[in-house]
This record gives structure tokens, C-alpha cells and sequence, in this order.
């Protein structure tokens, strides 16, 4: 297991625009700025309760979640059915949705690979929920 090193995130206003931007056809948009958004604050809600871990692995795709991201996981959220959380289990740290279903709990990958599969951790005391993925940030170019 990991040992956490605290990350500061400082105040980050960027500029907001009031536009829809289309990812198919070009369309024309109001080109002008709301105001400014501060990363920090819509990303951290709860900085006390919150870190952060790069995503290792393919098993969350369809989900959005890809090889290589940042997830960051609020410890102040409780799980619940269909959160996609981050979770001990066996000793390590994975990713998965959670299901309830009939008073039982589940963690599911959300891959088109057959080779993830669902896992019942209802019962198991190597399992432990640790957080809720709130967001994760994926880096286009760097």
C-alpha cells in the first residue's frame, strides 16, 4: 500500500464563457466571458476529506475513466448504489462502480473485456470502501 503525500491546490480562477461548444459541427457562440471559476473549488469541495490517485488499468473505460487519469475521491461522501468509488480490497487499491442489489454489495468494471468481472464483497473483510470518485481530470497534452 501507498504511503499519501498531502498536495496543496491553491486558489486557480481561470475565465468562465457563457457558450455551448458543440464537439460535431461548428455553430456559432456568444463570445463573451461570465466570469472566472476556481478550479479548486468546483473540484474540491472538501479539501480535508479529499486526495487524489492516478488510474492504472482499462477496467473502468466505459465509465470514462481511462489508464492514466486522476481520480479525485471524496472521503466526506458515504457510497451508494452506482458511485464509482475507490476501495481496498485484498490489500489493494482498485476502482469500480458499486452496486446494491437485495441488501448486497458488489464492485463492477465497466469494460468491454470480459477478463473484469463483477466481484460480491459482501461479506468479505478484506473489502473496504475508502472514498467517492467526485472527478477525474484527464490530461490531453502535456
Amino acid at each position: 500500500m501507498c504511503e499519501p503525500q498531502l498536495v496543496y491546490m491553491r486558489s486557480c480562477p481561470i475565465a468562465s464563457y457563457d457558450a455551448v461548444i458543440s464537439a460535431g459541427f461548428p455553430s456559432p457562440a456568444a463570445d463573451y466571458v461570465e466570469g472566472r471559476i476556481d478550479l479548486s473549488e468546483v473540484l474540491v469541495p472538501h479539501p480535508s476529506a479529499t486526495f487524489t490517485l492516478r488510474i492504472s488499468g482499462h477496467s473502468m473505460t466505459r465509465a470514462g475513466i481511462h489508464d492514466g487519469d486522476l481520480a479525485i475521491v471524496d472521503r466526506s461522501l458515504t457510497a451508494r448504489h452506482d458511485d464509482v468509488v475507490v476501495a481496498v480490497l485484498d490489500g489493494e487499491l482498485v476502482c469500480k462502480r458499486l452496486l446494491v442489489r437485495r441488501g448486497r454489495y458488489y464492485l463492477a468494471p465497466e469494460s468491454d473485456d470480459r477478463a473484469y468481472q463483477v466481484i460480491d464483497v459482501t461479506d468479505r473483510r478484506d473489502f473496504e470502501v475508502w472514498g467517492v470518485v467526485s472527478a477525474t481530470i484527464r490530461i490531453h497534452r502535456g
